[in-house]
């Protein structure tokens, strides 16, 4: 197991292909970090849980499951140490719920990291993942994605979404740190348009300071990024001021990302399935992985 006191990369891995790209994101992030990597398997055995009923044969049965996850877990713990031989590898075969396993082990982890399948036409994440953004503390959560070939990511920007919340000012922090790992370029986009429809299309004929808006989201941006270029002279920065929707803006530039970073304010799952979040849009819709900063970390 992990040594007490340092923090692991952790990686959720449930057999599938997406699960298996974010093992290998998980390990190159870990080295990066220069932090262990954990993976781990959440297994529930079915409706045992539900019914509290003991199954007969239980015993026989789970035993050589368990065998064959250890060994493929170990498979894969091989396949990251050839991404970096000197990497801290461990993993763990857990039971419960996937959700609350995962999300307990990312109180105390330096990075969670899951698998997920890009989701256009309105589709939601798969339930763990869901669940896991859902909560309201823990570490950073990185959903990759397995469906779209990433460019490297020395010669990709990063993303990070800002709105001078404190939740956004903890993405801009984390994507100034990975870009300054990874060589990356650095762009800090400000969406300042709330209207449900295009604004030019709503404001037409109104009289506005289009001007003095623009001027205020710009020194909310420039608020956001005050004092992180001290920090990290080597990471080039270019800042995107638009008047699109926030999602909208977002995911139009994570295009040809290596990451894009966001801040979720943890409005909770029934707000967020009626009326949508920047941080659940992009993380059901963009093309490159996804982090995603909780509030109270």
């Amino acid at each position: 197991m992990v040594e007490a006191g340092r923090k692991a990369v952790v990686v959720g891995f449930d057999h599938s292909e997406l699960s298996r790209n974010a093992v290998w994101w998980a390990a190159r992030e870990a080295s990066s970090r220069r932090r262990p990597l954990l993976l781990v398997h959440v297994f529930t055995w079915p409706f045992e849980e539900a019914t509290m009923v003991r199954l007969p044969g239980r015993d026989d049965m789970l035993e050589p499951l368990q065998e064959n996850l250890r060994r493929e877990l170990a498979v894969l713990g091989e396949g990251c140490k050839k991404i970096d031989p000197g990497l801290e590898v461990h993993s763990d075969l857990l039971f419960g719920d996937p959700a609350g396993e995962l999300g307990a082990l990312a109180e105390k982890a330096e990075l969670l990291v899951l698998g997920g399948a890009r989701v256009d036409g309105g589709g939601v994440l798969g339930s763990t993942s869901a669940e896991v953004l859902a909560s309201r503390s823990g570490a950073p959560v990185v959903v990759v994605r397995g469906d779209h070939e990433h460019p490297a990511l020395e010669a990709a920007p990063v993303i990070v979404g800002t709105d001078g919340s404190a939740t956004s000012k903890l993405a801009v922090g984390f994507a100034y740190d990975f870009a300054s790992r990874h060589g990356c370029e650095l762009v800090a986009v400000h969406a300042w348009s709330d209207l449900p429809l295009d604004p030019f299309a709503r404001v037409q004929g109104w009289e506005l300071p289009w001007g003095e808006v623009r001027g205020d989201a710009e020194e909310v941006l420039a608020e956001s990024l005050a004092g992180w270029g001290e920090h990290y002279p080597d990471v080039e920065v270019r800042r995107a001021v638009t008047p699109e929707q926030p999602a909208e803006a977002l995911l139009r530039e994570a295009q040809e990302a290596s990451l894009l970073v966001v801040g979720s304010h943890g409005r909770g799952r029934l707000r967020r399935a009626f009326l949508g979040s920047v941080s659940h849009a992009v993380a059901n819709r963009a093309p490159c992985p996804v982090a995603v900063l909780r509030a109270g970390r």
